[in-house]
């Protein structure tokens, strides 16, 4: 596994990856401190994984790590059986995100982006989407869902207010339709079953829409972000998706020389990055 890891980890650049190139580099590939830091681990547990001396990584370990490597299907399923660990089921919802996905989302980097699951999971986000309606990083992982966001808010981890040109009516019978979708490509996966099961017990309004059984998709929407720092900003919110593939690619967007276009710089420039707890960070200050 180590030297799967350390050869997956040379032939990717740090362009491929969304990361600068600063100064001369003395290997062609990622460094470990950068793949630790794109994967959420520490180096040390790196290094230990490169070296062989720990070998049985967790399930979220091994999935974080086939994103930050950008590896295919069939080199993912080989990392999961090299880790001791089942390949994801091809009847379950996959969080993988195939590589030219990845390359896509480095080259957006500068834009507020995400990607979610079929079940409407974040998997991953650009820092100007942390910016914009703040960080998910600070939301458990187990809540990162739009879904759960919806219907069943955590008030220990409210999120910026986001109004819908179309109303919130709309928008949950949407997302509900979007969600039966699913479920009928992934019938076998129990934590969408989990999810539906637990909706319709603590959500009248889910409960409803569920009951009348419409299927569909959440593609596009104007929105506006009430912010702490740059106040509404209105902007178009589109759900890409890729043929093949049921990831869902959410990108906010406005035309240039437009006020929501200067809010949207000075949050890209000034690289900040607002708590859920109302402090927020500029240039890696705390404020």
């Amino acid at each position: 596994m180590g030297a799967a890891i350390r050869r997956w980890r040379n032939r990717l650049s740090p362009s491929d990856a969304g990361l600068p190139q600063v100064g001369k580099r003395r290997v062609s590939g990622l460094r470990r401190e950068e793949l630790a830091a794109l994967a959420g681990i520490s180096v040390d547990y790196l290094m230990r994984l490169e070296q062989g001396r720990a070998t049985r990584p967790s399930d979220q370990i091994v999935d974080a790590l086939t994103r930050a490597l950008q590896l295919d299907e069939a080199e993912r399923d080989h990392l999961y059986q090299l880790a001791h660990l089942p390949s994801p089921s091809s009847g379950q919802i996959s969080t993988h995100i195939p590589p030219s996905v990845q390359r896509l989302i480095a080259g957006l980097r500068e834009q507020p982006v995400a990607v979610f699951a079929a079940d409407w999971t974040l998997i991953t986000w650009t820092p100007l989407w942390a910016s914009l309606v703040g960080d998910p990083a600070l939301i458990p992982r187990s809540r990162r869902n739009f879904v759960l966001e919806t219907f069943l808010p955590d008030p220990e981890h409210k999120r910026w207010r986001v109004r819908s040109e179309r109303g919130q009516e709309a928008i949950e019978a949407a997302l509900v339709a979007d969600l039966r979708t699913a479920q009928g490509n992934f019938s076998d996966d129990p934590t969408l079953d989990q999810m539906i099961s637990e909706c319709r017990a603590r959500s009248r309004r889910f409960a409803q829409l569920w009951a009348e059984g419409a299927a569909g998709h959440h593609l596009h929407d104007r929105k506006t972000v009430s912010h702490p720092l740059v106040g509404d900003i209105t902007l178009d919110c589109d759900v890409l998706t890729i043929p093949g593939s049921d990831l869902k690619i959410v990108i906010y967007t406005t035309a240039a020389a437009t006020k929501a276009a200067e809010q949207l710089d000075f949050l890209r420039v000034s690289a900040v990055n607002v708590s859920f707890d109302g402090a927020w960070h500029c240039n890696g200050e705390k404020h």
